[in-house]
């Protein structure tokens, strides 16, 4: 499991060190390091299979098959430092809009009331399907009730988001990339995996292949 320690203000809040993924003997990533500071954005690349979701989820502490040192700065209030949202919708087919909303949110211990879940979906351009059923929804309006997440208050201020342009259109995927960027303007940390190059905000590339592991600049 990740371990947390409180930094000072010009640490990281995010230091991983000698990560190792072995699956079916075949090496996904081997002696990985990574940082994330306050304000930045790291983006995790690499073609279908080469680790991508397993090196975020094993960040997290979802998957116990990464091994090495993961250290998290420690929040004020001692709750979890990151928020993950991964490569799959999850959306109940049965329930509306505003309730997968409400779900999602639980999952992650957030509570919000009904004006922050109407303020976030009118934030992905949802207002108007707050009452539809999710298996009435495309896979983009899917893909946005899960983003309308990130537009929630009381986030942590890491954000680990696996594959989220995923299914967006064109006006879509400026928008989120507008919010992230306002993100990491404001302080913000950002790690996300995506085969989309956003042109929006600045970032650093981790490339990933079946081997190792290499960084490079982007953005």
């Amino acid at each position: 499991m990740p371990n947390t320690a409180q930094p000072a203000p010009t640490e990281p809040v995010l230091a991983a060190r000698r990560l190792s993924c072995e699956r079916d003997e075949r090496l996904l990533f081997s002696d990985l390091a990574l940082q994330l500071a306050p304000g930045e954005a790291l983006r995790i690349a690499g073609r279908n299979g080469s680790g991508k979701t397993t090196l975020m989820r094993g960040l997290v502490g979802l998957n116990i098959e990464v091994t090495g040192a993961v250290d998290w700065a420690e929040t004020p209030s001692g709750a979890v430092p990151w928020l993950y949202v991964g490569h799959r919708p999850g959306i109940s087919a049965h329930l509306t809009v505003v309730e997968n909303l409400r779900f999602l949110a639980h999952l992650r211990d957030l509570d919000p009331d009904p004006a922050a879940l109407a303020a976030a979906l009118e934030a992905v351009d949802l207002s108007a399907f707050d009452d539809s059923l999710g298996h009435q929804l495309s896979a983009g309006q899917q893909r946005r009730v899960l983003l309308a997440l990130l537009y929630l208050p009381g986030l942590p201020r890491c954000w680990v988001l696996d594959e989220p342009f995923t299914a967006l259109d064109r006006q879509g995927v400026a928008a989120l990339e507008a919010h992230l960027r306002a993100h990491c303007e404001q302080g913000g940390s950002l790690l996300f995996s995506t085969h989309h190059e956003p042109a929006g905000f600045v970032y650093r590339t981790l490339q990933l292949d079946t081997q190792a592991a290499a960084a490079a600049e982007a953005g």
